[in-house]
C-alpha cells in the first residue's frame, strides 16, 4: 500500500520547468521500503546534475507525509541514452546523439541559440559537441572564443578545439578567417561528412549540428547521410520569419526526422532604463508553428544586447553571466530540448558489431 501511494505521488509530480510527467514507471527504477528509511532510486534520461540539486529535496519534502517517521533518501543519476532519428543511418559508436539545429531563415538567431543550449546541457553535466555546418559562413570558432585555433592531427585524425566544456569543428578551424568558400553543393556535403567522421571525438552525450540557412545540399547530406537523431527549430515570432522557419519543418517531417520543439528567440524585450517590456516582433509566432506541427515550445528567448556582446566575444552568458535571467532561458530550454529527445524512440545499433558480406573467390 505505501508503495502505491509513493509512486501515485512521484507520477503526479510537477516541475516547475519542465511541468508533469517527469517522474514516472520508466524514470523510477527502485523503491525500497524498511522501518527506518524510504530510499528513491531514480534515473532520468537527460543530464540533471544541477537539477538534482533541488529535485531531491523537493521530492523528500513530498514524500515525507506518507513516511511516518522512517528517513527520505533519494538518488538521482542521469541516464541518458543513443536515440533514432533518421531510419536505416547506423550510429556512431561515440556519439550518443546527434541534433541539428535549423532555422531555414537567416538572422534568427539560430548559432547563438544553438552555443548557448550546448553550453547550458554541459552545465547540466552531459559531454557535449559542437559540430559548425555553416559551410560559407562559420560563426562558432568566434562565439568559442577559438578564432585562428588549428586543429592537431593525430593518427589521420582531427582533434576537436576544446572551450568551456565543449568539443567543436568547424571549416572556420580549417581555412583562412577571410577566405571565401567558393564550393559547390557535393563539395560542401562531402566536407561536413569529413568534419563529423574524421574527427577523434571524445564519448559524446550529445553533438549539436549548427546548420546554416535554407533547404539545401547541406541539410540534405544531414538527414540522409548521417545519424542525426533529431531537430530543433529556432525562429523569430513575426510572420516573415515563420515563411522560411515552415520549409525547413516540412524539409525534416518529410525526411521522417523527428522535430523535438520550437524555440522562439528575440521573443520580447525589456527596457533596461524603465523596466517596460514590448514584443519588438510580434507575439506568439512560435507557439502558432509548434501547434502547426504537433511539438512543443520549448522557451523563448528575451532579446538583450547583453547576448550578442557576451557571445562575439567568446565568453556566452551560459557561461558569463550564468545568473542572468537570459542565460536561465537557455538553460531551460536546453533541459527541455533533452528530456523531449529522451522520450523519443531507443536506439541500440550502436551496440551490435558491423556485419560485412564477402563472397569467397573460388580457386
Amino acid at each position: 500500500m505505501l508503495q502505491t501511494q509513493i509512486e501515485a505521488s512521484l507520477t503526479a509530480y510537477e516541475d516547475a520547468v519542465l511541468g508533469k510527467g517527469l517522474l514516472g514507471e520508466k524514470t523510477i527504477k527502485a523503491i525500497s521500503i524498511t522501518d527506518e528509511r524510504i530510499g528513491i532510486d531514480i534515473e532520468l534520461g537527460f543530464p540533471c546534475e544541477e537539477m538534482a540539486l533541488a529535485l531531491a529535496p523537493a521530492i523528500q519534502a513530498r514524500l515525507e507525509p506518507l513516511a511516518a517517521g522512517r528517513a527520505v533518501q533519494v538518488n538521482i543519476t542521469p541516464g541518458i541514452k543513443p536515440h533514432v532519428g533518421k531510419q536505416g543511418v547506423r550510429g556512431l559508436p561515440n556519439i550518443k546523439n546527434m541534433i541539428a539545429v535549423a532555422s531555414g531563415k537567416g538572422g534568427v538567431g539560430k548559432s547563438t541559440v544553438a552555443v548557448n543550449m550546448a553550453l547550458a546541457l554541459v552545465k547540466a553535466g552531459a559531454s557535449v559537441g559542437m559540430l559548425d555546418a555553416d559551410i560559407y559562413g562559420p560563426s562558432q570558432p568566434m562565439m568559442l572564443d577559438a578564432v585562428g585555433e588549428r586543429p592537431i592531427l593525430k593518427a589521420g585524425r582531427l582533434q576537436p578545439i576544446l572551450r568551456h566544456g565543449i568539443q567543436s569543428m568547424s571549416i572556420g578551424y580549417l581555412v583562412d578567417q577571410q577566405a571565401p568558400m567558393v564550393w559547390r553543393g557535393p563539395m560542401i556535403g562531402k566536407a561536413m561528412q569529413q568534419m563529423l567522421n574524421d574527427t577523434d571525438w571524445a564519448a559524446l552525450d550529445y553533438l549539436i549540428v549548427d546548420l546554416p540557412p535554407g533547404t539545401g545540399d547541406i541539410q540534405l547530406t544531414l538527414c540522409q547521410k548521417m545519424p542525426v537523431s533529431a531537430a530543433v527549430i529556432v525562429t523569430t515570432p513575426q510572420d516573415l520569419a515563420l515563411l522560411d522557419v515552415r520549409r525547413a519543418c516540412e524539409m525534416f517531417t518529410k525526411l521522417e526526422v523527428p522535430i523535438l520543439g520550437v524555440i522562439e528567440n528575440m521573443s520580447i524585450y525589456h527596457c533596461e532604463a524603465c523596466g517596460h517590456a514590448t514584443r519588438i516582433f510580434g507575439e506568439g509566432g512560435g507557439l502558432k508553428l509548434a501547434h502547426e506541427y504537433g511539438v512543443s515550445l520549448l522557451g523563448e528567448i528575451p532579446l538583450n544586447a547583453q547576448i550578442r556582446e557576451l557571445t562575439d566575444s567568446g565568453r556566452p552568458p551560459v557561461v558569463a553571466a550564468p545568473d542572468s535571467h537570459y542565460a536561465k532561458a537557455f538553460r531551460e530550454v536546453a533541459l527541455r530540448m533533452a528530456l523531449a529527445l529522451s522520450r523519443q524512440t531507443k536506439s541500440y545499433s550502436a551496440l551490435f558489431p558491423k556485419i560485412v558480406v564477402e563472397q569467397l573467390k573460388e580457386d
